[in-house]
């Protein structure tokens, strides 16, 4: 009897490391962070399989997959890391682009800073010595910390906003710093300004996209992509998933 319970046991066990094997293993910019819940009930609704994800700023997600990290695909917010990982022929192809990122400008409610399209409150907060801290993502290895920093060289603030600035490692840390006492303020994904958690904090307003150079989503499988990632991957640029990314603050590619 006892035989028989070990056997089943064993068998069961088995079952859940074998599902465990198949579930996807993707490496996500934390851009994706409040979409990825959303599209993963989507995908298992089209009968795909849970998802095992790991948030990051692209930068650091590329770096840890050239030192061997067993990643199946990854969801980069920009072009640049997807393309240093087919030069290093990790990758089975050359990839797409599954969406386009746009930034936004917040501040937390209880900053009493103003929050509008051509930063008259941000520069009027410097001006007068009431901006103590401002939150972008680094950019030298997080996309949205990069396009943060063409956008304030384009409206003539980067010099002056450069000594308060707080520095994300990713946009998700970035978005934390923005509605915390860290910082008053900053300039993060607006799939993040959308998110529940930090809507109800802030206010906040669209930047143009033509301020800084596009944010280029991509998505790349990796050499070794079981079956199950690679359904993921078609799935990301189907209508329903394309549906889920705009609703969330993405643009269509």
């Amino acid at each position: 009897m006892l035989r028989v319970v070990w056997i089943a046991l064993s068998f069961c066990l088995m079952q859940v490391v074998n599902a465990e094997a198949k579930s996807p293993l993707i490496a996500a910019a934390s851009s994706l962070r409040f979409a990825m819940p959303e599209l993963e009930q989507a995908f298992i609704a089209t009968g795909g399989t849970n998802l095992r994800v790991s948030f990051g700023s692209s930068g650091n997600l590329s770096r840890q997959i050239m030192q061997g990290a067993p990643h199946e695909l990854f969801l980069s917010a920009d072009t640049a890391y997807v393309t240093a990982l087919i030069d290093k022929g990790l990758t089975k192809d050359r990839g797409a682009i599954y969406a386009y990122g746009r930034l936004a400008l917040i501040t937390a409610k209880n900053s009493g800073l103003e929050v509008k399209p051509d930063f008259a409150g941000i520069r009027t907060a410097l001006a007068s010595g009431r901006l103590k801290r401002f939150a972008i993502a680094n950019p030298e290895h997080a996309p949205y910390g990069r396009a943060a920093k063409e956008v304030l060289e384009k409206i003539g603030l980067w010099k002056k906003i450069r000594p308060f600035l707080i520095l994300g490692e990713n946009i998700s840390q970035t978005a934390q710093f923005a509605i915390s006492s860290s910082a008053q303020g900053g300039l993060v994904s607006y799939s993040l300004a959308l998110a529940p958690v930090v809507a109800a904090k802030t206010k906040q307003v669209q930047i143009p996209m033509s301020w800084h150079q596009p944010l280029k989503h991509h998505m790349v499988l990796l050499k070794g992509a079981a079956k199950e990632t690679v359904a993921f991957y078609q799935f990301m640029r189907s209508p329903k998933a394309q549906e889920i990314l705009s609703r969330n603050g993405f643009s269509k590619f």
